[in-house]
């Protein structure tokens, strides 16, 4: 570890610091850092006296947001567009990624619902066919999935959850996405649960387009997030959606009355504005604490909560690990399934332990300042 953990807790999470609760429920709703919440406190202050704000309030403030989430999973800022969610993302791939009638959409079950229903309405618009393969047991099959990659010559498409928000199960990304570009076949990925619990170079994976919220582990405010488009790809797409400044013609606002509907060249043509700037510019704060600290050592951090809940697991007859053991195909999801969830649940929350219950399984989701204690805490409740 290159980061003080409890200075980080002192200074960006006092409430954790002074003991008030224990939060591993990031795969939810994160906690805004003590700087995000100072942001958006003096930016709400000038945004309710508009008189107030300043020309760096404005377009700068999003700039600022692209160049973070880009640096975040090594992209150039030109391929990063700003979108209020997951979901407007996972619309941009489907509604304008190329396939046809007769063409399939290749993902899995077990898909959280927001990277499903997109894909069903765009596959059904277009004649085109949107296949689930079953689950092995909890996890997908992705020996099935390469299968179908190699060899089905109507797969056009790949969309997958890159983490599962329920299993915790992590796709390795780079050997789909391998597969994928030797095929010609497009790659979707919904990062959500991953970004911000395990690196990513999204260039060395091959993904295509990807959408990622920043409200659960990139510590954000709701409404933000960021697409990935990739940088190849960006000029052959045609927005299904149009902001008014989708287009260079609408940088002067002194003059918007010669309509030009070329588009941007990079990845703002997929942006609608008015966005946020206030939970913009928080969001770049938050994100501004990962590459502080460094991606790999918060990845490591949490890779450690994790792996003492896979070893405490192992070592309590009476759970059952839904999540993988393997370090490799895991992020900071863990599902554990004991045999009374639900009071199991119960004593976490008369203990202020914060989680989540899905799909059967006690859910925990530790971040970069938890504590080994706090997970060694929630864990011995599990078990009562």
């Amino acid at each position: 570890m290159s980061y003080d953990v409890e200075a980080v807790r002192q200074r960006e999470f006092p409430w954790a610091a002074r003991g008030e609760a224990v939060y591993l429920d990031h795969a939810s709703t994160g906690p805004l850092p003590e700087r995000t919440r100072r942001a958006v406190a003096e930016f709400g202050v000038r945004r309710a006296e508009p008189f107030r704000l300043r020309a760096e309030d404005f377009f700068p403030v999003l700039q600022r947001a692209r160049e973070r989430a880009a640096a975040l999973i090594g992209a150039p800022s030109e391929s990063i567009a700003l979108v209020t969610n997951t979901s407007h993302g996972v619309n941009i791939a489907a509604r304008t990624l190329p396939f046809g009638r007769g063409d399939v959409v290749l993902s899995t079950a077990g898909e959280f619902p927001a990277n499903v229903y997109p894909w069903m309405s765009a596959t059904r618009a277009r004649g085109a066919e949107f296949r689930m393969l079953p689950l092995a047991g909890h996890h997908p099959d992705e020996a099935a999935l390469m299968r179908a990659i190699d060899t089905d010559s109507r797969v056009k498409g790949v969309a997958l959850s890159w983490v599962s928000y329920w299993s915790g199960h992590r796709f390795d990304l780079a050997a789909i996405g391998a597969a994928c570009r030797k095929r010609g076949i497009w790659f979707f990925v919904d990062a959500i649960q991953g970004v911000g619990a395990v690196e990513l170079d999204v260039i060395a994976a091959q993904v295509d387009v990807f959408s990622c919220g920043a409200q659960k582990w990139l510590l954000s405010p709701w409404g933000t997030g960021f697409a990935y488009v990739r940088p190849e790809l960006v000029r052959a797409l045609e927005p299904a959606e149009v902001g008014w400044m989708a287009q260079p013609a609408t940088a002067d606002f002194r003059a918007l009355l010669d309509y030009d509907p070329t588009w941007h060249d990079d990845a703002r043509r997929f942006e609608v504005v008015t966005l946020d700037f206030v939970n913009f510019a928080a969001m770049a704060e938050s994100i501004g604490l990962f590459l502080e600290l460094g991606v790999r050592d918060v990845a490591a951090h949490v890779r450690a909560l994790a792996d003492r809940a896979v070893a405490f697991v192992a070592a309590h007859a009476a759970l059952e690990l839904v999540t993988p053991t393997e370090p490799s195909r895991r992020a900071g999801v863990i599902a554990i399934r004991p045999r009374d969830v639900e009071g199991a649940s119960q004593r976490l929350k008369d203990g202020r332990v914060f989680h989540a219950v899905r799909e059967g399984c006690v859910r925990l989701a530790p971040h970069l300042y938890n504590t080994h204690a706090e997970m060694d805490r929630a864990l011995d409740v599990i078990v009562g």
